[in-house]
């Protein structure tokens, strides 16, 4: 397929269009999933534990764990995937703890959230960057 000088260029401008108005942001993707958690409630920091690996040489199976005693639920995301919403966990009057532990997939270098709903009706985060080598989402 030959394209004249034109048509490269007028292809060029339609694509930069269509990628500035068209497509979210990961990062609003993952705002919103927090605030729709929240009901738009204040966050604050503290209470709860995200360990995570500092690097990780593959993306396809990250190790995580978080932690938050007298939490309601926990919702874990990972803001640089195409689907942040990774888990999220709720507990009931019986459990034992608090916690939960998975093995997620990384698209790429990024931030790992956990919000945490207290039983007082409160609201705490915690976030780590995880380094990722190779990713796990096709890249």
């Amino acid at each position: 397929m030959n394209f004249t000088r034109r048509e490269t260029v007028l292809l060029g401008l339609a694509s930069v269009a269509a990628t500035a108005t068209g497509l979210p942001a990961f990062a609003s993707l993952t705002d919103d999933a927090i605030a729709e958690f929240t009901g738009g409630a204040d966050v604050g920091s503290g209470g709860i534990t995200l360990t995570t690996p500092e690097i990780a040489e593959n993306g396809n199976t990250v190790p995580i764990e978080v932690s938050a005693p007298g939490a309601v639920s926990i919702m874990l995301l990972a803001d640089g995937n195409p689907r942040p919403a990774v888990a999220t966990y709720n507990f009931g009057p019986l459990a034992a703890s608090q916690s939960g532990s998975t093995r997620i997939r990384l698209a790429g270098t990024q931030n790992v959230i956990a919000v945490a709903k207290m039983a007082d009706g409160t609201f705490q985060q915690a976030a780590n960057t995880v380094k990722v080598t190779i990713g796990g989402c096709g890249g």
